[in-house]
């Protein structure tokens, strides 16, 4: 049980930790389109998103597959910025089903890619053990909980925002998608040129 909950923990406290901020972006830029009333697709999101990071921590942890820290680093905000553009160029039509068949491909495909990220980190916490995959299901249901704290946040924020202070669900979507790419940017540019 003590190991239980040092990997649930770990996987939460690795993604709610402000200096790893990048996946909370990445959540916000996914999630910002979605209301409360869309649970069920924010449900196969998260659903989703999780599988595809899972599936590389697997591979990862268990060395099939190796991709460059550099390459992660350039790519995870990469993930960021293109979620966040796809929102402000949809922006018009945020609740169309187009929309969220790209965020539902978004959410699989980009969670190979943060599935990566992750790896270094539980690299890190396993060592050398030779039982990796209870742990690792540990961490990535403790990653699951942090994703859907997170995504709950954004929804009651964008919930309050629209009711109390009037914005519209475009609005909404536009101020948060630019902000997200903002704060990401600098990121992008500093792995181009590490």
């Amino acid at each position: 049980m003590d190991n239980f909950i040092f990997f649930l923990k770990a996987g939460l406290f690795h993604v709610l930790d402000w200096n790893a901020y990048d996946h909370i972006l990445f959540l916000i830029a996914l999630a910002v389109v979605y209301d409360f009333k869309n649970w069920k697709k924010i449900l196969w999101l998260i659903t989703l998103f999780t599988i595809g990071h899972t599936l590389t921590l697997i591979l990862a942890a268990y060395k099939v597959v190796h991709i460059s820290s550099q390459w992660v680093e350039f790519l995870i905000p990469l993930t960021i910025i293109i979620t966040a553009l796809v929102n402000i160029f949809y922006g018009k039509n945020t609740a169309k089903q187009t929309k969220t068949n790209t965020n539902l491909i978004f959410a699989l495909f980009f969670g190979l890619i943060h599935g990566l990220g992750f790896s270094g980190y539980f690299k890190m916490l396993i060592g050398s053990s030779s039982s990796k995959f209870i742990s690792l299901l540990e961490f990535a249901l403790g990653i699951e909980i942090a994703q859907i704290i997170i995504v709950l946040a954004i929804l009651s924020l964008g919930f309050l925002v629209q009711k109390i202070f009037r914005y519209s669900k475009k609005e909404w979507v536009l101020i948060v998608s630019s902000f997200v790419i903002g704060i990401t940017l600098p990121m992008l540019i500093g792995a181009i040129f590490w």
